[in-house]
Parts: structure tokens; C-alpha cells; sequence
């Protein structure tokens, strides 16, 4: 039976080359400067990430956008001051992203050239090809006054002023989220405006079409970033698909989701991760909830070669909801990672949080590191977070570091977390029906993840989800 394991310190790599931009620019800002030796940035500075950042900031032209140009920039005040992460790093202790660090790294400066053919889903519908707006579908039966589009087709000024006010308030995240700030081509909004229903879910299809060969050590980068706003009273769904290129190409996806709530609002949010074995996948997701509002996340996560999701919730008001169900499958050589934080600092918060992971290959890894946070006004809190990971494969690992951090003194929460291999009774249970073991096997780590991919939203999504489980799992069997 596999047990949990820590794996090594890696030696940092050397520093790769970068492409050299195809289309310069002239630059409209102050360029990139390391800091001089006299700052105390100076112990911060990382060449490398300097090199990286000003590759991105080549590869686009200036935005024509002020709101853009104005994240971008304060993105870059915060990549000269950020080091590459290493498992020296107490969040990056179990993740190893120094594949990534020793690729040639080439940032994606235009669209592709041809369209991308994905399956319509009859909803509204955008697909964003290596991190462009490419094409919109079904839009048209979206109620008056919700906006699904590009932030450079934005007309409307109330909703432009309402984004830049948002975008202006965001907290900063990790070097990821900074180094999308700076490459992000345009930014896909959602408006929902007070009050509005939106009966059919927004679907985001996310597709890599450019990829460097297995061993090319080449890595095209893409930076996608998307804003959802929901005003008070408001209600919409969501659908995140990220899907990968021909066969098992290599890129990096460095995706950043920002999701605003308002009072009384709802978002129900899927999110599914099914990219190239060879990829690196690293999202930000980051929400922010106002009083008596609902926040829901499915997500299942079985492709990359490196996946991780920094998933950011706060709740911003009383009486709010979270709720956060997750299943990684690593049937591969792969990392499955997720790192969320959960910031209850009002009255009556409610939250729920439900990760499990399983791990059927023998370089297989898997990483929980969820932190609730119950401050002092938060009391009358209700929170509950439990992990649970299934380890089918010898030396199959899994770092597990659940956190309750509670300072008011009047709440209910809960947590826990299980590591195992299929119990041997349940096994014993269906053989004595006659039952192969093979069958029993399978029966049991099919519905271990059922009780995630039951609960997502959509039927079609959960149908597709339902056969990628089966398929992987029997191709890792």
C-alpha cells in the first residue's frame, strides 16, 4: 500500500532563453528596470523573473485600453519584486515548477491565424484560443443589459467604470498572478447587472493551440484573464473548460479568474481541467462575496503535467455561502495541486469544502493545502472542510495540509482528512457477490469521485466529465 511521501529538494536549474518578441513595440511607460543595489528590492530581484517579465511586456503592443494599461502596469511594480517560487517556499514546498523555469519560454503574441472549430454547446458561448477572444456564440439570448465580451468592445461606461473600480480593489496575488497582469492580451468580462437571472450558463472554452514538441523544450505561454461582476440580487452560471492542443504537446496556461458577488447575489461555477499530460497548467481563481451572497465551485481537475489552482474566497459581508467541492486524478506522471484560502470575517458565514484526490500512478502526486480562516467578528460562523485521497499506485504521494484558523469564540466548524488505499472489506464485499476484482476495483474508484462529478451544475458537462474519469481510470488500471 502507497504511503504519504515527501519528496527531495530540487537544485534550482539554469536560467533558459527566451524568445525575442517578433513584433517590438515602443514603449509607452518606464521599462522594466531592476532595482538599483541601494533598494530593498535588491534581495528580492530574480533575473530571471526580469527576463521573463520583459519578454512578456514585448510580445503586446500597448493597450489602447487605459483600464488594461493601468493593470499591467501595477503589475509590473509588483514581478520586480517577486522571486521565481522554489521548494524552498513554504507554498511551494511539495510543488516542483522548476520544469517550467528551465523551458524556452515563448510568450503567444497573436491569435491563430485560423478559427478554432470547438462543439456548440446551445448556450452562450466564447472561446479563447491561447489566451485571445476568438469567437462568441449564443449571445444574443442573453437578457437586456448583461455584457459578454471583450473589455476593448466595452462600450457601455457605467460598466467600464464599474470594472476598472473592481480591477483597481483587487488584492494582489503570487508572481503567477502578477505575470499574467503583464501578459494578458485583453480581459473577457461578465457583467450581471442588479437584479438579473441569467437562465443559461456562460460557457468559457479555453483551447492551446500552439504547443512545442515532447523534448523540444520549448513552452509557448499564454496568459488568459477573465473578470465576472454580478450586481446585487443578480444570479448567473459559469463553465470553465480548459482543453488541450493535438495529442501531448507542451505550453503553459497561467490563467487568473476574478469573480465579484454582490449583495444577495449567486455564481454557480464549474471548472474543468483537461489539458496536455505535458502542460503546465496554474490558475488563479479569486472571489469576493458581499452579505447574504452564494458562492459555488465544482471543479475537476486530470490533465497537466503541473496543475495547481490558488483558489482565493472572502467574504466580504454576513449571512454569505461557500461552498468549494473538488477531485483531482493524477493517473500520470503528474501534480495535482490546490492551495485555497477561505477569509470569513462577518456574522453567520456559511462554507463547505470537499477536495479529494486520487492517485493511480506510481509518479503520481497530489497536494491540499486549504486554509479556512474564521476572524474575530466572524461569529456565529458554520464551516466545514474535509479532504480525502485515494492512493491506488507504490510509491503514489500525497501532501495534505488542511488548516482551521478560528479567532471568534462562538462557531460551528469542522475539520478533517483520510489517506488510504481501497479498504479491503469493500473488495471482500463484492467478490463474495461474485464480482471480479477487477470490476470491484474499478466500481469503487469510479464512485470514491462520483460524489464531486455528481454535483456539477450541467448535465452535458457532467456527462462529458463522467466518460474522461472512466477513460483515464481505465487506461491507469
Amino acid at each position: 500500500m502507497a504511503a504519504i511521501a515527501f519528496t527531495p529538494q530540487v537544485q534550482r536549474p539554469p536560467l533558459p532563453l527566451f524568445s525575442a518578441p517578433k513584433y517590438p513595440k515602443p514603449k509607452t511607460r518606464a521599462a522594466l528596470q531592476p532595482p538599483s543595489s541601494s533598494s530593498t528590492l535588491q534581495l528580492a530581484y530574480d533575473p530571471f523573473v526580469h527576463q521573463l517579465a520583459e519578454s512578456l511586456d514585448d510580445s503586446l503592443p500597448s493597450s489602447s485600453s487605459s483600464t488594461l494599461q493601468n493593470l499591467r502596469d501595477s503589475s509590473v511594480q509588483t514581478v520586480l519584486s517577486t522571486p521565481w517560487p522554489t521548494r524552498k517556499d513554504e507554498p511551494y514546498r511539495f510543488t516542483d515548477t522548476s520544469f517550467i523555469k528551465s523551458s524556452q519560454i515563448t510568450p503567444i503574441s497573436r491569435p491563430p491565424s485560423f478559427p478554432t472549430a470547438l462543439e456548440d454547446t446551445k448556450f452562450p458561448h466564447l472561446d479563447i484560443v491561447d489566451g485571445f477572444l476568438v469567437n462568441s456564440r449564443n449571445l444574443s439570448q442573453l437578457p437586456s443589459g448583461v455584457y459578454v465580451g471583450s473589455l476593448m468592445e466595452l462600450s457601455e461606461e457605467t460598466i467600464m467604470k464599474r470594472v476598472s473600480e473592481f480591477l483597481s480593489s483587487s488584492s494582489q496575488g503570487d508572481l503567477f498572478w502578477s505575470l499574467n497582469g503583464i501578459g494578458a492580451p485583453d480581459l473577457t468580462v461578465v457583467y450581471v447587472p442588479a437584479g438579473c437571472q441569467v437562465e443559461n450558463p456562460i460557457c468559457l472554452r479555453y483551447f492551446a493551440n500552439e504547443g512545442g514538441e515532447i523534448r523540444s523544450h520549448k513552452l509557448p505561454l499564454s496568459n488568459p484573464r477573465v473578470l465576472v461582476l454580478v450586481e446585487a440580487g443578480g444570479e448567473i452560471g459559469l463553465i470553465e473548460e480548459f482543453l488541450g492542443g493535438d495529442g501531448d504537446r507542451c505550453y503553459w496556461v497561467n490563467s487568473v479568474l476574478e469573480v465579484g458577488v454582490g449583495e444577495g447575489g449567486k455564481v454557480k461555477h464549474s471548472y474543468v481541467q483537461n489539458q496536455s499530460v505535458n502542460a503546465a497548467h496554474i490558475k488563479w481563481t479569486s472571489v469576493r462575496q458581499e452579505s447574504a451572497s452564494t458562492y459555488e465551485l465544482v471543479e475537476v481537475s486530470t490533465g497537466g503535467k503541473l496543475s495547481r489552482h490558488n483558489l482565493h474566497v472572502q467574504q466580504l459581508g454576513p449571512d454569505t455561502i461557500t461552498e468549494l467541492s473538488t477531485l483531482h486524478l493524477s493517473a500520470g506522471n503528474q501534480t495535482q495541486d490546490l492551495h485555497s484560502s477561505i477569509v470569513l470575517d462577518h456574522p453567520r458565514g456559511y462554507s463547505r469544502q470537499l477536495h479529494k484526490c486520487i492517485v493511480s500512478h506510481s509518479e503520481g502526486k497530489a497536494v491540499f493545502d486549504g486554509n479556512v480562516k474564521v476572524n474575530r467578528y466572524a461569529q456565529q460562523t458554520d464551516g466545514g472542510q474535509l479532504t480525502r485521497s485515494l492512493l491506488l499506485a507504490p510509491r503514489a504521494t500525497v501532501n495534505v495540509k488542511p488548516n482551521l484558523q478560528i479567532i471568534a469564540d462562538d462557531v460551528k466548524c469542522s475539520h478533517g482528512a483520510a489517506i488510504s488505499d481501497l479498504e479491503e472489506t469493500q473488495l471482500f464485499y463484492f467478490l463474495a457477490r461474485g464480482i471480479s476484482l477487477e470490476a470491484a476495483r474499478k466500481a469503487l474508484v469510479y464512485s470514491f469521485g462520483a460524489e464531486v462529478i455528481e454535483g456539477l451544475h450541467y448535465a452535458w458537462i457532467k456527462k462529458k466529465v463522467e466518460n474522461q474519469m472512466k477513460e483515464l481510470l481505465e487506461g491507469s488500471s
